[in-house]
């Protein structure tokens, strides 16, 4: 598993953002404080503090580089 700090600050970037995810047959978690979301969901997502930077938890083994990529418009540093 590996986990990356996002931001998702917008309505077309939620959308983009689970489009991209679900290219992917891995499975994705979103972390907000107590909250555990799937990533894949955007009603989900928009349940979350949108404001804040949210953790994305990637459960894959293989193919993390290709996800990363990806994912680069979103992951902040």
């Amino acid at each position: 598993m590996k986990t990356v700090r996002i931001s998702l600050n917008s309505i077309d970037k939620v959308k983009s953002f689970v489009n991209d995810l679900t290219k992917f047959d891995v499975d994705f978690d979103l972390v907000s404080g107590r909250y555990v979301i799937d990533a894949k969901s955007i009603m989900g997502i928009f349940s979350l503090d949108l404001s804040k930077p949210i953790d994305l938890n990637i459960h894959a083994e293989n193919g993390i580089d290709e996800i990363l990529n990806t994912l680069a418009p979103y992951i902040i540093q």
